[in-house]
């Protein structure tokens, strides 16, 4: 589990393909353990000692198929019981990979427009949580097929999204608590009746 703040950017130092998919070398700021989970670009992966293995199926639905030496990604670590939540629950675990359709610049805030598939866009509300390249942001507009985000300038200057253009590709994971509440929660009108939030007419 991961809050969506990221700790820094790494680089990446080699993509190495193998039978299994792909070994991601990359030069982290920070010491890690074998074995640790880490969010790479927003997904999540775990470190195996000189770097990670990704699965062709991680490579095909999301962006780290793409990734080439030189490359930067945002990075954090997976969160320690008693940590301070600063953004949302994050599972690391991408959604889909969605393409950013317009970059808006205004004085220091940059507001990005990015597409979503249909089936997700449902759970993007504005003022909701949505992650973008690992990054918990906060919902602007929403509709049915695409969302904005504003951008702080502490986010442009330190996350990978500070350098995004029109067209990139980025991997989206909508929150979780969103998902649960609209598909597999089961409130209705009768559970809050049973429960004792409604009174049944009389």
């Amino acid at each position: 589990m991961f809050t969506g703040i990221i700790e820094a950017m790494g680089r990446v130092r080699a993509v190495r393909r193998t039978k299994a998919g792909a070994r991601l070398e990359i030069d982290l700021p920070f010491e890690a353990r074998r074995g640790e989970s880490v969010a790479v670009g927003g997904v999540c992966l775990t470190w195996v000692g000189a770097g990670f293995d990704v699965v062709p199926e991680t490579l095909s639905r999301t962006t780290l198929g793409a990734l080439k030496p030189g490359d930067r990604v945002n990075l954090e670590r997976s969160l320690r019981v008693g940590d301070r939540l600063g953004g949302h629950f994050v599972t690391g675990h991408v959604d889909a990979v969605g393409e950013v359709a317009r970059v808006l610049r205004a004085k220091k805030a940059v507001t990005l427009w990015v597409s979503i598939p249909v089936e997700l866009a449902r759970y993007v509300v504005p003022k909701g949580s949505i992650t973008i390249d690992g990054v918990s942001l906060t919902v602007v507009d929403a509709e049915p097929d695409r969302f904005s985000v504003a951008l702080i300038p502490v986010t442009l200057a330190h996350t990978t999204l500070g350098r995004v253009r029109g067209g990139a590709k980025v991997n989206l994971e909508v929150d979780i608590l969103a998902r649960y509440v609209r598909r597999g929660s089961g409130i209705t009108k009768g559970f809050l009746r049973r429960a004792g939030f409604v009174t049944a007419p009389r």
